[in-house]
C-alpha cells in the first residue's frame, strides 16, 4: 500500500511546482508595458521631434517679432522728432518772411535781402527735414506690417504646439497632421510677410 502511494505521489506532477513553471513562463508587467511602449514610441517620438522643431521656430518668429516691433516704435519717435523740428524752421521760415516784408515796406533793401535769404535757407532746410521725416515714418510703417507677419505667424506656430501635445495625448495622427500643416502655414506666413510686406496691404484693403 505504501508502495502505491509513493509511487502514486512520483507519478502526480507537483501543483505547486507546475504553477510556478506557468508563472515563469508569463511575461511580466514590465514587459508588458515595454512592448506598449513599444508599439507607442515611433509616434510619440515623431510627434515630439514635430515638436521641437515647432518650439524653434515659435523662438525665432516671436524674437523676430518684437525686434520688428521695437524698430517700428524707435522709427516712429524719430519721425515724430523729425515733425517737431520741421515745424521749428516752418516758424523760423514764417518769421523770416514776415520780416523780409516789413523790412522791404520800409525800403531797408537789405535788410529785406538778408531775411530773404534766410528765408530760403529755410525753406531749403524744411523740404529735406520733411523728407527725412517721410523716410522714417515709411520705414516705421514697414517695420509695423512685418512685425504683424511675425505674430500671425506666431499665432499659427502656438496652435500647432498644442495640437501635437493633444496628438501625444490621444495618440491620433489625424492632429499630427493638422499640426504640421498649422506650424507650416505659420512659418510660411512670418517668411512671406517679412519678404513682401505688401501683402498686408492688400489684405487691409
Amino acid at each position: 500500500m505504501l508502495r502505491r502511494w509513493r509511487h502514486h505521489r512520483a507519478a502526480s506532477p507537483d501543483p505547486g511546482s507546475a504553477l510556478a513553471y506557468h508563472i515563469r513562463k508569463m511575461p511580466s508587467a514590465e514587459e508588458l508595458q515595454e512592448e506598449i511602449e513599444k508599439v507607442k514610441e515611433p509616434f510619440d517620438k515623431k510627434v515630439a521631434a514635430t515638436m521641437a522643431i515647432l518650439a524653434a521656430f515659435l523662438a525665432v518668429v516671436s524674437v523676430l517679432g518684437h525686434i520688428m516691433t521695437t524698430e517700428e516704435l524707435l522709427l516712429q519717435q524719430k519721425a515724430s522728432d523729425q515733425w517737431s523740428y520741421y515745424q521749428g524752421k516752418s516758424i523760423r521760415r514764417y518769421q523770416s518772411q514776415i520780416a523780409r516784408d516789413l523790412f522791404s515796406g520800409m525800403k531797408l533793401n537789405d535788410r529785406s535781402a538778408q531775411y530773404e535769404k534766410n528765408s530760403e535757407k529755410y525753406q531749403k532746410d524744411d523740404e529735406d527735414i520733411q523728407r527725412e521725416a517721410q523716410g522714417l515714418e515709411q520705414e516705421s510703417h514697414l517695420r509695423g506690417r512685418q512685425a504683424l507677419g511675425f505674430h500671425f505667424g506666431e499665432v499659427f506656430l502656438e496652435f500647432s504646439i498644442v495640437l501635437a501635445s493633444l496628438a501625444i495625448l490621444t495618440k491620433r495622427a489625424l492632429l499630427w497632421y493638422a499640426c504640421m500643416l498649422s506650424g507650416t502655414i505659420g512659418a510660411v506666413l512670418a517668411a512671406a510677410i517679412f519678404g513682401f510686406p505688401s501683402i498686408v496691404e492688400r489684405l487691409q484693403q
